[in-house]
């Protein structure tokens, strides 16, 4: 499978670095869309990828999936017309907090034949919430986030606070770069009107903590994860870099566990 990327930032380098490390497994990254190209070209010439700053020219190029790896703002303005010709995987994720932009993609990618791959980012479980939706008798589904206060800008905390309750619709518009988490749970399973969401902001850790609930005729379902960082990035969860990767392995595998 060949790759386009959309960025050059800490994911886009972390899939170069890892995918050129297997070269066995049949993925490989061909293009990446920058706006500056100079700025990436030593990357281009370390890592053997070719630069696009033209959005067509970058679709043309040898790929069969393009993967969001920039921002909200690419997947609003890149990913339908990157679905017209293309596979896509989106990790900024928030942009499909919008029903609307949504429902475009969505009709899109059906009349093109193309899918649309959601990696399921810093948290767990989504098959899980999934299946146990699969009848529509899931209940309830929450997400409690805690994270470290000065990322919440509450840096003067003495003691964990709660800074925001309410539905994953509400808490995407008021914390966009915080709590994608929540998007990708909400599409899982009972939508991002239903899902509710609690997030806050403790001084007394490090690292963000994710703790997913489920209720339904299934049975009842918790899940916590603690994430640690990326190494080059300490704004970037590993486990988001990862899923993304992941998520191209089971792409390309005979075996599909839990697909």
């Amino acid at each position: 499978m060949n790759i386009g990327i959309i960025g050059a930032g800490t994911i886009a380098t972390f899939l170069l670095t890892e995918i050129e490390k297997q070269p066995a497994e049949n993925l490989s990254v061909k293009s990446l869309y920058v706006r500056d190209i100079d700025k990436y070209r030593k990357l281009s010439e370390d890592c053997g990828v070719q630069l696009f700053n033209h959005f067509d020219s970058f679709l043309d190029s040898d790929i069969d999936i393009v993967i969001e790896a920039a921002n909200i703002t690419a997947v609003q303005e890149l990913i339908p017309r990157a679905l017209e010709k293309k596979e896509a995987a989106i990790i900024s994720i928030g942009a499909l907090s919008d029903d609307t932009f949504l429902e475009h993609i969505m009709s899109l990618a059906n009349r093109y034949n193309h899918s649309i791959y959601l990696p399921s980012g810093a948290i767990g479980g989504m098959d899980l919430i999934q299946n146990a939706g699969a009848l529509g008798e899931l209940d309830e589904v929450s997400l409690t986030t805690r994270k470290p206060a000065h990322s919440l800008n509450e840096q003067s905390l003495k003691q964990e606070k709660i800074i925001f309750q309410g539905t994953a619709f509400e808490a995407i518009r008021k914390f966009p770069k915080n709590i994608n988490v929540s998007i990708i749970l909400s599409l899982a399973g009972v939508g991002i009107h239903q899902t509710k969401v609690t997030i806050i902001a403790d001084p007394d850790i490090q690292t963000n903590q994710h703790k997913v609930e489920a209720k339904g005729a299934f049975g009842t379902f918790s899940s916590t994860i603690e994430n640690n960082p990326m190494p080059s990035n300490p704004k970037t969860s590993f486990l988001a870099a990862l899923s993304i990767l992941g998520t191209l392995r089971k792409l390309q595998s005979d075996l599909k566990i839990g697909i």
